[in-house]
C-alpha cells in the first residue's frame, strides 16, 4: 500500500506514521506535507493509493486542494469536527478518524479501504457546504439525575462539566453538586452543543464557562483548572491542544 500524510502538526504526523507502520508493515509513506500548496504540487506530479488528510493545514483548509487539482484517490480525513459535522463525512461516503487517532479505529479504516474495489465518488463541494452550514440539530436541553430516592431534571445550561471515573459518569453542576448520569462520555459528545462543550480528554467534557485557568506545559500540552474544582489533574494532550485552542477562539 502506498499513502501520503497531509498534516501540519509534527507530533500528529509522526504518531500516524508510527501507527500505520505498525499496522501495515509493508506500507510505503511516499510523502508528508503540511500545507495546501505543497500537497497540490505533489499531487500534480505523483500518484498514491490513499491520502490521510487533516482539515486545517498550515496555509488554509484542505478543501482548497480540490479546487486546484483533480483527486480520485481515496481519502481518510483526520479531524476534530463535532458530531454534526461528522455526519457530512458519512453522507458523502468518506471515512474519517477523529483526533487523537485511535489504533483500533485506524485498523478498521485500513481494512475498509482494502475491501473496497472502487471508492465512491466524493462531492467535495457539497461536503464543504455542509461543514460551513450552521447546525439545526436540537441538542440536549435537560438531564434526568437521581440522588438516593430523589429524581430531578438539570438544565444543560447549569452543567459545568461531565467527568468519567471508574465505571461511572458524573454530571457536575455549576454550584458543585454532583450526580451520576446514565451516559457514556462518547454518547454525551453527540448530545451536547460543541460550541459550548469540549472533550478535554478521556475523562472530562467541560462547558466553556467552567474553564477557570489554562496553564501551558511541556510538549505543547495544557493543564486545565475547572470551576467547580475537579479532584484530579486535567491535562489536554499535545495532539488535542490545538483543537482546544481553536475551540476557545471560535
Amino acid at each position: 500500500m502506498k499513502a501520503i500524510i497531509v498534516e501540519d502538526e509534527k507530533h500528529a504526523r509522526e504518531n500516524l506514521q508510527n501507527l500505520l507502520t505498525e499496522l501495515v508493515p509493508d506500507i510505503e509513506i511516499q510523502a508528508q506535507m503540511d500545507s495546501v500548496r505543497k500537497t497540490v504540487d505533489w499531487l500534480k506530479h505523483n500518484k498514491t493509493e490513499l491520502i490521510f488528510l487533516d482539515i486545517h493545514l498550515a496555509d488554509d483548509l484542505s478543501f482548497k486542494i480540490f479546487e486546484k487539482v483533480k483527486v480520485d484517490t481515496p481519502i481518510v480525513f483526520t479531524t476534530a469536527y463535532d458530531q454534526y459535522a461528522l455526519k457530512a463525512f458519512k453522507v458523502n461516503s468518506i471515512d474519517y478518524l477523529l483526533k487523537p487517532i485511535d489504533k483500533e479505529e485506524l485498523h478498521n479504516t485500513i481494512e475498509k479501504f482494502q475491501s473496497i474495489a472502487k471508492p465512491n465518488h466524493i462531492d467535495f463541494e457539497k461536503l464543504q457546504k455542509v461543514l460551513n452550514e450552521k447546525t439545526e440539530q436540537n441538542f440536549q436541553q435537560r438531564f434526568l439525575v437521581q440522588r438516593r430516592d430523589k429524581i430531578m431534571s438539570v438544565k444543560t445550561e447549569n452543567v459545568a462539566y461531565f467527568e468519567g471515573e471508574d465505571r461511572y459518569v458524573y454530571l457536575v453542576k455549576k454550584d458543585g453538586s454532583r450526580y451520576i448520569v446514565d451516559y457514556k462520555l462518547s454518547d454525551l459528545e453527540a448530545l451536547l452543543d460543541p460550541a459550548s462543550f469540549f472533550r478535554l480528554n478521556r475523562s472530562f467534557i467541560a462547558h466553556f464557562d467552567a474553564i477557570d485557568k489554562i496553564i501551558t506545559m511541556s510538549k505543547s500540552r495544557v493543564k486545565i483548572h475547572l470551576e467547580p474544582v475537579a479532584q484530579r489533574d486535567i491535562v489536554v494532550s499535545s495532539a488535542n491542544a490545538r483543537n482546544f485552542k481553536m475551540w476557545l477562539n471560535q
